[in-house]
């Protein structure tokens, strides 16, 4: 008989760690509320009474979302930082970051999500144009 007394205890430390960050999630507050989450499960043929489970799936979300937008932070600095070197003295002055479509796209790209964005009307070549003078 090959027992090992190590793993066994190894186990129940995860399993007390389990039981303890279950418990926790009953006193958490999470972001993203219990009833958005119960409604984008339900939506997707998953049910749970349990409200543990519900919790675990925002901070997931959570955690999800905050990574995506981290990323896209960084392709929104790359994407700015790689400006012409003759705009640098605008760019001293303004140091907003504007995030765009694009920076956000790459980042979910990275994590298996693909978006494809339609053109805004703005975008159009014949915007500010009078309807009955365009070429079409």
């Amino acid at each position: 008989m090959n027992h090992n007394p190590q793993s066994s205890d190894g186990k129940h430390d995860d399993d007390s760690a389990l039981s303890d960050f279950l418990a926790s999630l009953m006193d958490y507050a999470p972001t993203i509320p219990d009833e958005l989450v119960e409604h984008y499960l339900a939506k997707s043929g998953f049910q749970c009474p349990d409200v543990r489970l519900i919790r675990l799936v925002a901070v997931a979300t959570q955690k999800f979302v905050a990574e995506v937008a981290s990323d896209a932070l960084q392709h929104c600095k790359a994407r700015q930082a790689a400006v012409v070197k003759d705009k640098r003295e605008k760019q001293q002055k303004d140091k907003r970051l504007i995030l765009t479509m694009d920076d956000l796209s790459k980042s979910l790209r990275e994590y298996g999500v693909n978006v494809k964005h339609q053109e805004y009307f703005a975008d159009s070549p014949s915007t500010g144009i009078d309807p009955a003078s365009r070429e079409e």
